[in-house]
């Protein structure tokens, strides 16, 4: 009988499959495997477990709203730069609306008075918030953070920003507004007064949900305080009151800036209550007495077929607008943005 030396041995070949397969055939007859398939069973049903937990531990919609917006207030309670500097500016602005127009009386030379006061309130006051824009940018940065883990919705944010930014833009509101108001011996009518801060408090909200949407979009800083300043300057200069509405170019100024512009309706809203009821005692080469609402249909060429009120109520129905306008554009960042960054990273590696 033939003994095989190890040099007939080495020159036996084997397939490489049936080497693999009995490799596997050992291994699984092992006790290492064994005990790794009694770990990875333990492990899975761990995980199992951990996941089942968190879907029943996902808070709801309104307690997610309370809990961030709580969050948010205190943020902005504690950053002076949110909104209690724009306080302090928005009341030494009040103080000098209120000394530059003190006491403006009532005769007819108060016309371009009132007429110059309103303007200012309904536009330059309000464009002044873009000034919380650095604000916005870090707040969409932590949300944009915290969305990865997916522990609340698009939605609960919007909401709840509304709920905490709404008392201190109140505030903003009441505090100059009472100041120039008072100061400027506008009509002393409480009823015209309240109007008088919910278009300013409306408004506000209007030019806050725009810098968020900016922001969202834009979140270079330099940016973004342009851009936001451009759109609100186009919507200035289409509100009626540098060219009165009928003068407008219909291209783009008429149709469709005039319409869209919150402006407009804010400071319509403010001619309305201003001028409804005032009488104006007569002038030279004039009749004996002027009527305001014949300075707001002949002279500013305002809608007078429908109430003051309802252009307040148009004013927080874009605010309604503007947060649904809000949440489409995150949502839709967040699509689009992963898709814009590999297609920039592909035609990188491409160059």
């Amino acid at each position: 009988m033939e003994t095989l030396t190890l040099k007939d041995i080495a020159n036996i070949t084997i397939p490489v499959e049936q080497v693999i397969d009995i490799l596997v055939e050992s291994y699984k007859s092992s006790e290492i495997y064994m005990e790794v398939q009694s770990e990875v069973a333990s492990i899975c049903g761990q995980e199992g477990d951990l996941i089942e937990k968190k879907r029943s531990l996902r808070a709801s919609s309104i307690t997610q709203c309370m809990v961030l917006a709580k969050r948010s207030f205190i943020n902005m309670y504690r950053d002076v730069g949110y909104y209690w500097l724009r306080l302090g500016i928005y009341i030494a602005l009040g103080f000098a609306l209120g000394t530059v127009f003190y006491n403006i009386g009532s005769g007819f030379g108060s016309l371009n008075a009132r007429l110059s006061l309103l303007m200012f309130v309904s536009s330059f006051l309000t464009i002044l918030a873009i000034g919380g824009f650095p604000s916005f940018v870090e707040e969409m940065k932590v949300f944009q953070w915290e969305r990865l883990n997916g522990h609340y919705r698009i939605g609960s944010f919007v909401i709840s920003h509304a709920i905490s930014s709404a008392p201190y833009l109140l505030l903003i509101s009441l505090i100059p507004g009472v100041i120039a108001y008072s100061l400027a011996g506008l009509q002393r009518e409480y009823e015209r007064f309240i109007y008088f801060s919910l278009i300013l408090f409306a408004s506000m909200l209007l030019v806050e949900c725009l810098m968020m949407i900016v922001a969202t979009i834009m979140p270079n800083l330099l940016m973004g305080i342009i851009s936001s300043a451009g759109i609100q300057g186009l919507m200035i200069l289409s509100a009626g009151f540098f060219r009165l509405p009928n003068d407008l170019p219909h291209i783009f100024w008429r149709y469709p800036m005039y319409y869209i512009s919150f402006h407009r309706y804010a400071l319509q809203g403010l001619y309305k209550n201003e001028f409804e009821g005032l009488e104006f005692p007569e002038y030279v080469g004039g009749p004996p007495t002027i009527d305001g609402k014949m300075i707001l249909k002949g002279v500013l060429q305002i809608e007078t077929g429908y109430s003051k009120w309802i252009d307040l109520g148009i004013l927080f129905g874009m605010v309604f607008v503007y947060r649904v306008l809000l949440f489409c554009t995150i949502k839709t960042t967040e699509r689009v943005k992963p898709i814009v960054r590999a297609f920039l990273l592909t035609s990188t590696f491409r160059n």
